[in-house]
């Protein structure tokens, strides 16, 4: 009975501490860290934007509009785009356009290496010092990449994180789309990591690193390649930080089925960072293996807390009002992400209901992810998000 209690809370503990302790522990740490003097007077001027793309022929015209925009800032600046062997009309785009600007250099890959296995490729071929990764749907702001690489003003600062900011004009106000709003709470946590220089996991659609510490991207054991690249940066000593004026914009998935599929891909590969970081595993050092245990793999298993919890909860109800209390709120969830669940369908979207619904099926996602790494069933190449 007192083991099955000390199970119960332990991990009570964990799930409270993933979602709620650990951001307010390192607000509280961030408080006490001061903000870090430039070491060099001279900015990065000379970048290399590297973009992996898959079919974009519905946004990457667009992604290279944008990118236009660099050229008074950055005049060595380069772009270069590798096409996964694209079935659409991307590389008869970028064929085109890379005769219209010299800084576009456009590489068609006739064998799916998936986007880790293209930026390997490209960041070989990079010939300036700062590479700054993106996403063909993405769009930055103009004073994005500027104020990304200010930081490596710092030398030791490794990379630097952009704000990400997730659009859902396009999805259909009935949709249970929630991304937008976990996003939020999520940058929060992203910038007060960055202020302690252990930013875990960068988002992909705008950041950048030194290209002389860029570790290849594992291919053969599909990963996470921004928080592979990321964890990577800092296993290496150095800082990774934030950057809340370099901002960034993506849409949203249209529909629930495409951000499922989404989170269940990421969920699967998640799973593979394990084995190639295992010193943060093992708290070494103390401080980055805090922010990913409590950040990442914590994360990871809550859908396995959470059955546990239920069953313990549900098992003790009948001898203690605190258990009882547990299953009750945990039933209580369950029945709103069902109810939003039937919502949806009916294209109705109320948040009391969608809210709860989103957070299960992104929790259900991690279970399907966790099942597909398990068989080996990840696989390093990707079909892109659905643009319509």
């Amino acid at each position: 009975m007192i083991i099955i209690q000390i199970i119960f809370f332990l991990i009570l503990f964990f799930m409270f501490h993933t979602y709620i302790l650990y951001p307010v522990s390192i607000y509280f740490m961030s408080l006490f860290r001061r903000e870090s003097k430039k070491e060099s007077d001279s900015e990065k001027k000379e970048i290399s934007v590297l973009i992996a793309a898959y079919n974009e022929e519905k946004v990457i015209s667009r992604r290279i509009e944008n990118l236009t925009n660099l050229v008074e800032r950055f005049p060595e600046m380069e772009v270069l785009i590798g096409s996964d062997n694209s079935v659409d009309k991307t590389d008869e785009i970028l064929r085109t356009m890379s005769k219209k600007y010299k800084w576009l250099k456009f590489y068609s890959f006739k064998v799916r290496n998936g986007k880790a296995g293209i930026l390997n490729e490209l960041s070989k071929l990079a010939k300036n010092p700062i590479l700054v990764f993106t996403d063909a749907n993405t769009e930055f702001h103009a004073e994005a990449v500027e104020k990304l690489v200010s930081g490596f003003q710092n030398e030791r600062v490794g990379g630097v994180c952009g704000r990400l900011i997730l659009k859902d004009d396009l999805v259909n106000k009935n949709e249970s789309v929630e991304e937008s709003k976990y996003w939020k709470y999520e940058t929060i946590i992203k910038i007060l990591e960055g202020k302690l220089g252990i930013l875990i996991g960068a988002n992909g659609g705008i950041f950048a690193i030194r290209k002389e510490l860029y570790e290849t991207i594992p291919i053969e054991k599909p990963v996470t390649d921004d928080l592979f690249l990321t964890l990577s940066i800092l296993k290496k000593g150095y800082e990774f930080i934030y950057n809340y004026d370099a901002i960034a914009y993506e849409d949203v998935g249209l529909d629930i089925p495409t951000e499922y599929k989404r989170k269940v891909r990421f969920s699967s590969t998640n799973f593979q960072i394990i084995s190639f970081f295992k010193e943060f595993v093992r708290f070494k050092p103390l401080l980055i293996s805090y922010a990913f245990w409590s950040h990442k793999i914590l994360r990871w298993f809550f859908p396995f807390f959470a059955v546990l919890i239920l069953t313990l909860s549900v098992i003790q109800c009948n001898k203690n009002d605190f258990y009882y209390y547990i299953s009750v709120f945990q039933l209580t969830i369950y029945l709103l992400a069902a109810l939003g669940f039937i919502f949806n369908k009916l294209k109705i979207k109320i948040s009391l209901f969608s809210l709860p619904y989103f957070f299960v099926l992104a929790n259900i996602a991690i279970v399907a992810g966790f099942i597909r790494f398990l068989k080996n069933k990840h696989s390093v190449v990707w079909d892109s998000t659905s643009r319509e």
